[in-house]
C-alpha cells in the first residue's frame, strides 16, 4: 500500500466497529490517505489501543458505541456534529459471527445476532444520514455468505443477505443526494474473529477451496472499501464486491 495518495484529505469517515480486524484494517488506510477517522466499538480498551495502534494524533478519535442500540447511534451522531459537522465516509462495519446448527438456535441468539448485524447497519445509516454530505460514500460490510449455502451459518448469512438488499435499497433512497451506497463481501479473512469460528485443523481445507491459495488478509477489505469510497468508484452504486480469492466464483484445479 501507498502512502503518498490522498484520496481522503479533508474528508471525515465513521468506521463501526473499528477497533480491530478489518474495521481497524480500513480505518489504517483512510487515515494514511489524508482523511480523519472516528473509529466505533463496545469495548474502551480495545479502543484505547486501536487509537495507539493507529498513531495518527488528533486524526482520529474512538467513541464507545453499540452497534445494536439506536441510543447510542443517536449519541454517536450528536458527537459526529458538535466535533465535524458532517460525514463524507461510513463504513458499516460492525458485526458479530454466531455458527451453530439451526436446531441450536435460541431466541435470544438469533435476536443477538439481527440486533447487531441488521438492525444495526439500518441505524447505522439512518442516525448518521443528516451528517452526510452530498456526494458521500456509504460502504456496508456483508458476507460471502449470502452468495453460497455454508452449514451452520442460517442466521448469520440471513442478516448479511439482508443488508445486500439495504446496500440496493439505501442506493436507490439516497441518489437524489449523489450519496453512492455498496457493499463488500468478504471470503474467509484472517482475523480474530476467523480464528474464533474456525478451528486450526480446519484451515487447510479450507484454503484448498479458495483459487487464489490463501486466507485473505484485513488489508485486502480495506483497500476495497476505499476503493469503493472514493471518486474512482464514482459510477458504482448499489453493488456487492466480493473479496474472497475466488471462493464462489471458481473451483481451483487439483494440483
Amino acid at each position: 500500500m501507498s502512502n503518498s495518495t490522498s484520496r481522503f484529505e479533508n474528508k471525515i469517515a465513521l468506521v463501526t466497529g473499528g477497533a480491530r480486524g478489518m474495521g481497524l484494517a480500513a480505518a489504517r488506510r483512510l487515515l494514511a490517505e489524508g482523511a480523519q477517522v472516528i473509529i466505533t466499538g463496545r469495548d474502551r480498551a480495545r479502543l484505547d489501543a486501536a487509537v495507539k495502534e493507529l498513531d495518527a494524533g488528533g486524526r482520529v478519535r474512538a467513541v464507545p458505541s453499540d452497534a445494536s442500540s439506536v441510543a447510542d447511534a443517536d449519541a454517536l451522531a450528536a458527537l459526529i456534529r458538535e466535533r465535524y459537522g458532517r460525514l463524507d465516509v461510513v463504513f458499516a462495519n460492525a458485526g458479530v459471527a454466531s455458527f451453530m446448527p439451526v436446531g441450536e438456535f435460541t431466541e435470544a441468539e438469533f435476536d443477538r445476532i439481527v440486533d447487531i448485524n441488521l438492525k444495526g447497519v439500518f441505524f447505522t445509516v439512518q442516525r448518521t444520514l443528516p451528517l452526510l454530505a452530498d456526494g458521500a460514500a456509504i460502504v456496508i460490510n456483508a458476507s460471502w455468505t449470502a452468495h453460497r449455502g455454508l452449514p451452520t451459518a442460517s442466521v448469520y448469512a440471513a442478516t448479511k443477505a439482508a443488508v445486500h438488499t439495504l446496500t440496493r435499497a439505501f442506493a436507490a433512497d439516497l441518489a437524489p443526494r449523489g450519496i453512492r451506497v455498496n457493499s463488500v463481501s468478504p471470503g474467509y479473512i484472517e482475523t480474530a474473529m476467523y480464528h474464533d469460528a474456525i478451528p486450526a485443523e480446519a484451515e487447510a481445507g479450507i484454503v484448498a477451496q479458495i483459487a487464489g491459495g490463501r486466507l485473505g488478509t484485513a488489508e485486502d477489505v480495506a483497500d476495497a472499501v476505499a476503493f469503493l469510497a472514493s471518486g474512482e468508484a464514482a459510477y458504482i452504486n448499489g453493488q456487492d464486491l466480493i473479496i474472497d480469492g475466488g471462493l464462489v466464483a471458481a473451483v481451483p484445479a487439483e494440483g
